[in-house]
């Protein structure tokens, strides 16, 4: 396998271990008296903490026990904000709020003690829907509720209501969604010599680990050793709350002074931890007699939960997009994520952009019926072009081609005929299943929004050794995606040399800089980039040498050049910084700008059967179209769309969180349900390749895009099959019933 490895179909680096079972997730892992710990959480939504108990009939002495008196730096977890404790220390702001931990080697002992602390807790009111935290009779964060508020207006949105033949007006809630990968949260702490501690553990984001360890524990960074194991799923739920279950571990273990590994099962999974930000959406929207938009306002509002984490993030995300892939020259955009009394939403792929695009796909759907048009015209008449500019005033510099990518879906699924065929199946008398189609067209940046990336200032490096092995090293996390695989094809690719000679090396932060974080659909493109051009100054400076020729090399000759560089200088190193594609810019004060480098495109189209006496929906078949620069591995892409797509059948269909006073009551599998094989249609993936100028090989951002489209085209396809004005995710029969009953009645 040479130097064209980029677009094939190479082995996958991490594929053999974990088939052969050789891998070794946290669970696995066995220390020298290493001890299991728990946690023990509160039992209210909010409320002051008047006294802990520790229950008769337990050897006490004999446990590791762990409160916010423990922690030797500051009781606070580090990421955007620190307003959330590392341990509730006087009062609780939502279910499950970690208060106590223990430790002891037996874990049956441990578990018949975490039941014997009695945490009480003096109730408070609490605040458990938008709605209330925006009323702000009850105020759990700050002033106001608000954890952030971002506001975009360009042209004259008032005016061109004013102007307009039509104004249609919606609203559109999505629910919270449980990123529920395979393997739950766990971790490891050792206590290292003179007070230092490693964590090793399952996690998207080690240099986020170590960055809030350190004021913990009273720790500088190079004390801080973070190492990610092999790590069974994250679809962002590991990226921020890795931090604070590393912290538990640490604290126990730094008072121990033993290993304790800390590892959660699926019930305290689902209850504790983040999930999708929970959101409502109001549109309002003018549009000419060829509907053609002249005005969007949009109000945008994210259940962020107790504390900030990453909500701000999530929103500006969501705000982003939640014009869409639309040309509108009159904007009025307001976004909000507000605070409630569940425990803290955070980053689920997509952040955001599956809320708004949702809502402004349900909302075109429904501009469309009120104008008589199809909905695919609506949409041809509306596309973004080069030199158009988005919501926030970023000017399109690429050729989009959403007329195409549409095209290409509408043919690939038959729409026209499907959707004239469905609609006579149901003029069909005694007809218990009826039939739909529908379609959402949409993008996805590519990176971390705005100056992100250039705040980041993301670093790559790799190193060459005598027997022309390749190592990348790079704190981008593998979670089963495939970064390991991408970045040493994109490396063999540059090097042009055979994928087998490059290796990734695990993220460790003693080991690889600091790349960033594996988020943000960035891992491709931005990471890629930076190994990339670290493999162009590795050839530069075994050419300057004289060690290659300047026209082309083979395998030998590489492997010859790395044995004559490293004995004359030792192993070759090189790497990379973050550089922004030039003429981007963004002005975070206004939130306008240049948002991401590179957008990714894409239209899917669903159909649906829907039995009207169970009044459930089933997914039969969609075709997904996308637009993402070039496809470094196809397979791996198409298992990004496939697995993309199957969660967003969950999104629309099946994935409800029942909260009741604030706290998970379906927090096992057997009531939360998912999609299993059975429920997930046949998947038509196909790319167009358009390759980018500035991502490696031409690639840009895949990851998140196929959870964008999948709802808003299922819903649609719901609502073409039975004629219910649908405008909530997840759609579940009961929810579809109650639609329905509306329906009949106006007939």
């Amino acid at each position: 396998m040479g130097p064209t490895c980029v677009g094939q179909g190479v082995p996958r680096k991490e594929g053999e271990a974990k088939v052969a079972g050789r891998a070794a997730y946290v669970d696995d892992l066995r220390l020298p008296g290493m001890l299991h710990g728990v946690t023990v959480r509160s039992t209210a939504a909010r409320g002051r903490i008047l006294a802990v108990g520790f229950g008769d009939g337990i050897p006490w002495d004999e446990l590791v026990v762990v409160t916010a008196r423990d922690v030797p730096g500051v009781n606070h977890v580090t990421l955007l904000d620190t307003d959330q404790p590392c341990l509730a220390d006087g009062v609780v702001n939502h279910w499950d709020e970690p208060v106590v931990l223990l430790a002891h080697a037996d874990r049956h002992l441990l578990e018949e003690a975490r039941r014997r602390v009695h945490v009480e807790v003096e109730p408070l009111p609490a605040v458990l829907t938008i709605e209330d935290s925006l009323e702000c009779r009850t105020v759990v964060w700050g002033k106001d509720n608000v954890f952030a508020d971002y506001r975009v207006e360009r042209g004259d949105p008032d005016g061109a209501r004013r102007a307009a033949v039509h104004v249609v007006v919606g609203v559109y809630r999505t629910g919270a969604q449980e990123q529920l990968y395979i393997e739950t949260q766990g971790v490891i702490a050792v206590p290292e010599p003179e007070g230092g501690i490693s964590v090793h553990g399952s996690m998207q984001c080690p240099y986020y680990v170590q960055k809030a360890l350190g004021p913990i524990l009273g720790l500088p960074p190079e004390r801080v050793r973070v190492v990610q194991t092999v790590t069974g799923g994250g679809f962002g739920g590991k990226e921020e709350y890795p931090s604070m279950i590393a912290a538990h571990a640490a604290l126990l273990a730094r008072k121990a002074r033993r290993p304790v590994k800390l590892v959660y099962d699926r019930e305290e999974d689902i209850q504790a931890t983040t999930k999708r930000h929970p959101s409502r959406t109001w549109h309002r929207t003018a549009v000419d007699a060829e509907g053609r938009l002249l005005a969007m306002e949009v109000d945008f509002v994210i259940d962020g939960g107790a504390y900030k984490t990453l909500s701000p993030v999530v929103l500006s995300r969501g705000l982003i997009h939640s014009t869409g892939p639309y040309r509108c020259e009159n904007v009025r955009l307001r976004g909000r994520a507000v605070a409630t009394s569940a425990p803290p939403h955070g980053a689920f792929r997509g952040f955001g952009a599956p809320q708004s695009i949702f809502a402004v796909e349900r909302h075109l759907d429904r501009v469309a019926r009120d104008l008589g048009l199809d909905p695919v015209e609506l949409r041809r008449r509306n596309f973004l072009h080069r030199g158009d500019r988005t919501a926030v005033g970023q000017e399109v510099r690429e050729e989009p081609d959403m007329e195409g990518l549409m095209e290409k879906a509408l043919e690939e699924s038959d729409y026209r005929a499907r959707r004239v065929a469905c609609r006579r199946a149901r003029e069909r008398p005694g007809e218990t299943v009826r039939r739909g189609v529908g379609l959402a067209a949409f993008y996805h940046g590519s990176g971390f929004t705005g100056s992100g990336e250039v705040h980041l200032a993301s670093v790559a490096s790799l190193e060459c050794g005598p027997e022309g092995r390749v190592e990348v090293q790079a704190s981008s996390t593998e979670i089963g995606q495939g970064t390991s695989t991408i970045l040493a094809q994109i490396t063999a690719g540059a090097l042009g040399v055979d994928y087998r000679l490059v290796e990734v090396a695990p993220p460790d932060t003693d080991r690889v800089p600091d790349s960033g974080p594996t988020v943000a659909s960035r891992t491709c493109m931005v990471v890629g980039r930076l190994v990339e051009r670290c493999a162009g100054q590795a050839l530069e400076v075994l050419r300057a040498e004289g060690l290659l020729p300047g026209g082309g090399h083979d395998d030998a000759q590489f492997v010859e050049a790395c044995r004559v560089w490293c004995a004359r200088h030792g192993p070759l190193r090189t790497h990379a910084r973050y550089e922004p594609p030039p003429g981007i810019r963004w002005d975070p004060e206004r939130f306008q700008g240049d948002a991401y480098g590179a957008y990714s495109w894409a239209v899917y189209v669903a159909r649906v059967a829907v039995d009207t006496l169970t009044w459930e929906t089933r997914v039969e078949d969609l075709v997904a179209v996308q637009e993402v620069g070039r496809a470094v591995h196809p397979l791996l892409a198409a298992g990004q769309v496939e697995g993309g797509v199957a969660q967003g059948v969950g999104f629309a269909l099946y994935e409800k969180v029942v909260w009741r006073g604030g706290r998970v009551a379906n927090a096992r599998m057997t009531d939360y349900v998912m999609p299993t094989s059975e429920d997930a249609p046949p998947i038509r993936v196909h790319f167009v390749e358009r390759p980018y100028a500035h991502g490696p090989s031409g690639a840009k951002g895949l990851g998140e895009l196929p959870m964008d489209g999948p709802a808003p085209a299922i819903i649609a396809a719901v609502e073409d099959a039975t004629g219910a004005a649908l405008d909530s995710v997840p759609l579940l029969p009961e929810d579809l019933m109650v639609a329905m009953e509306g329906v009949i009645e106006s007939r």
